[in-house]
């Protein structure tokens, strides 16, 4: 599947003169490994591959020196294969497993910067935050990467046209013609349905239909759920579990600012704070600070104590939900697809690189997202229909005069009453 974190990669390949080890991080299941080993397998003469999770005997290379002319040696030893700079691509997958790997990456950097070393890391920052692993050195490329977005999605199923098409309506803030417009919020349901994971993506673009998605969806929670367990002090499985199960219900409430109590009644913020900064540093939920004030720059403004969380995939979300394909297809379902679109309108914004805030104000006047592009404030309401009006946007503007405002929803591109009218589909242009 085409990635848009390969463009990326590409121009780290050929990268003349500043170029250092690459490490790619994100949860499990976004498709580190799968674009690394493209990569090797389309641009190099050869790759070698050490799982450093997996293939234990390989880890234990970095027991001794880690100087690059040493691993080099071992490398080609072990894998019988020669290591040319330029021509081979070294792959360090699941780092996180090794605290020596990664301090080995800073010797490439700074004595070996011939050799195309990269790195993939799941639970990095849970492996840095438990002290198993070192922080990347400040030379290193970091890249995220995420589920697919609704793009990529478009590009899996061989729908290029209609992602460029959408591209060029936003750009026009010109309405899609009717049919195509009817298309792409079909196809944006599917998404929402489906999700971005690679794995249902796949079995969907394959050809397996979508009854097979949901057993791979909740394989993808169950294994994040084994995490919970696996790279966590045995005091805080239980809270971290409880605090991830409890977000679909949290979405659900009127108000879908996180609450400790749901959780568990007595809950709070000294009980569950280490539990919810482990969702945080896994990749697995997303973060959204509400704002005293919505200035730029808008970092400086967000409450720590008020704040929502989001699933990393709406495909997730949707089937802990337990919506069916039929639920979301035909647009129902009340809160639950509201949900499931704000959802969806989160991990974009994630995606494109924004940090998530919402309101200010109280719960009646808050706006579900405001954004800073450049010193530009943007607020951002979701609708889950094309029935789509709302003051919070007419009160946000009035007291804090933003750049422009957009509301998200399944209706077509336009304006009114100065608020840019953005079909949800079209989420991934912003």
């Amino acid at each position: 599947m085409r990635r848009k974190i390969e463009s990326r990669l590409l121009a780290w390949k050929d990268r003349v003169a500043g170029r250092t080890p690459l490490l790619i991080y994100g949860a499990r299941h976004t498709g580190k490994t799968h674009v690394l080993k493209a990569l090797g397998e389309k641009y190099y003469r050869n790759m070698i591959y050490i799982n450093l999770e997996t293939e234990l005997a390989a880890a234990r290379y970095f027991e001794g020196g880690i100087k690059p002319d040493r691993l080099i040696r071992l490398l080609e030893a072990a894998t019988n294969d020669v290591i040319t700079p330029g021509e081979t691509l070294i792959v360090f997958d699941e780092i996180q497993s090794c605290g020596r790997a990664m301090t080995s990456l800073k010797h490439f950097c700074d004595s070996a910067p011939e050799y195309h070393v990269a790195a993939a890391g799941s639970l990095l920052d849970v492996a840095v935050n438990r002290g198993k692993c070192p922080p990347p050195h400040a030379g290193i490329e970091l890249a995220p990467i995420y589920p697919l977005d609704f793009e990529e999605f478009l590009w899996a199923l061989e729908e290029e046209p209609l992602a460029e098409r959408i591209r060029a309506c936003h750009a026009e803030l010109s309405p899609m013609p009717e049919a195509l417009h009817r298309k792409a919020v079909d196809l944006y349901r599917r998404y929402l349905y489906i999700g971005g994971m690679p794995a249902c993506v796949a079995a969907l673009a394959g050809g397996a239909g979508t009854l097979s998605v949901p057993a791979i969806q909740r394989e993808i929670v169950s294994s994040y759920t084994a995490d919970m367990a696996k790279y966590s002090r045995h005091a805080e499985i239980a809270k971290i579990r409880a605090c991830y199960g409890s977000i679909p219900a949290q979405l659900t409430k009127e108000s879908r600012k996180f609450q400790y109590k749901t959780v568990q009644k007595g809950g709070s913020a000294s009980l569950y704070g280490a539990a919810i900064d482990w969702l945080l540093q896994s990749g697995v939920a997303l973060k959204c600070r509400k704002l005293t004030q919505a200035t730029e720059p808008l970092r400086n403004y967000g409450d720590p104590a008020s704040f929502k969380l989001y699933f990393n995939d709406t495909g997730l979300l949707t089937v802990q939900f337990g919506l069916t394909q039929q639920a979301v297809m035909g647009g129902d379902s009340g809160i639950y697809m509201q949900a499931v679109s704000e959802n969806y309108a989160a991990q974009t914004f994630v995606t494109n690189g924004y940090q998530l805030f919402y309101g200010p104000g109280e719960h009646s006047s808050e706006i579900d997202f405001v954004l800073q592009k450049g010193a530009d404030i943007i607020g951002v309401e979701v609708k889950r229909g094309a029935r789509a009006r709302t003051r919070s946007l007419s009160a946000f503007t009035q007291r804090y005069s933003p750049a422009y405002t957009i509301r998200l929803s399944e209706k077509n591109f336009g304006e009114e009453n100065g608020v840019r009218a953005i079909p949800l589909y079209a989420a991934f242009c912003t």
